[in-house]
């Protein structure tokens, strides 16, 4: 009993663990004695087990164009300049491409079971036309984006994506807009918060939204080699009728003074031609239909 009156100090201060770790040069916080640290998810996406066990190989089936392996694709004809730095002539001259874009014209990487259409990241934005006399006015739309997606600007300190982000004017457009004023906002959703979003999409705000027949697809006469056709970028907007079928703003509508409507990017790795109709197969795979008129 006597030793350990000795080696026990009453009311003792715990020792600075922190002082040992390094800390982030933005944030200021401790970090771990690691490279990185990998978050896993914390309950089961049913869409994206959906994904793994059934859509992908559907998709892969629907997609899927045959190759042979002995005939080689014939390359696109290359009709731009090309600027070589070792030649005298044009190393100091202006080089403007010619010739016209050839993105439209792009073949896709031959099918395989490694690039499956799948989807990497669903952006939604918001313009605010009132931030622009005053940016008060986006106070609700960060409020909505925050409660829709549950994403913060850096949340956590060190983070997978950059959050809720303000969206600033880039250049002067008609008088109205100009250079760094707040104009809106938009946020990137990625891995488990991206399928989550999509769930409560497709569960609670597009069945109830009225005359919603589908996304309006263009007419079979429009061309598929334009530079949207070959992105892999299926894109629609829902009006500020539609944000209160969120369960999220649904609870406490009241707090928010004027709701603001907001443009989905749902983002594929789908290049080359006829991307646009392998990311539409995806997302009609995950209920979200598509009409034709």
């Amino acid at each position: 009993m006597r030793l350990l009156q000795h080696n026990v100090t009453r009311f003792q201060t715990a020792p600075r663990i922190t002082r040992y770790l390094r800390r982030h040069p933005k944030t200021g916080l401790p970090q771990p004695h690691v490279e990185a640290l990998v978050a896993r998810q914390f309950a089961p996406c049913r869409l994206q087990d959906h994904y793994h066990t059934t859509l992908a190989d559907d998709l892969m089936y629907l997609t899927y164009k045959h190759q042979p392996s002995d005939v080689e694709s014939k390359p696109p004809r290359q009709i731009r300049l090309k600027f070589d730095p070792q030649d005298p002539y044009s190393k100091l001259r202006h080089n403007p491409p010619v010739g016209g874009s050839q993105l439209g014209k792009k073949p896709p990487p031959p099918d395989e079971a490694s690039n499956v259409v799948r989807l990497e990241g669903i952006q939604l934005h918001t313009m605010v036309k009132e931030a622009l006399n005053n940016k008060t006015h986006l106070l609700t739309a960060l409020m909505q984006m925050r409660a829709i997606t549950g994403e913060t600007y850096r949340g956590g300190g060190i983070h997978g994506v950059e959050g809720v982000q303000v969206v600033r004017g880039k250049k002067s457009a008609g008088g109205w807009i100009r250079p760094g004023i707040p104009c809106g906002a938009k946020v990137d959703l990625k891995g488990q918060s991206m399928y989550d979003f999509l769930g409560t999409l497709v569960e609670f705000v597009l069945p109830r939204v009225r005359e919603f027949n589908g996304v309006l697809l263009p007419p079979s006469s429009a061309s598929v080699n334009t530079p949207a056709g070959v992105s892999g970028v299926v894109s629609f907007g829902l009006p500020p009728s539609a944000m209160v079928f969120f369960p999220q703003i649904e609870v406490n509508v009241d707090a928010y003074p004027k709701l603001f409507g907001m443009h989905m990017h749902f983002i594929t790795n789908a290049r080359g031609v006829g991307a646009q109709d392998k990311a539409r197969a995806l997302v009609s795979g995950f209920q979200i239909p598509f009409l034709r008129r």
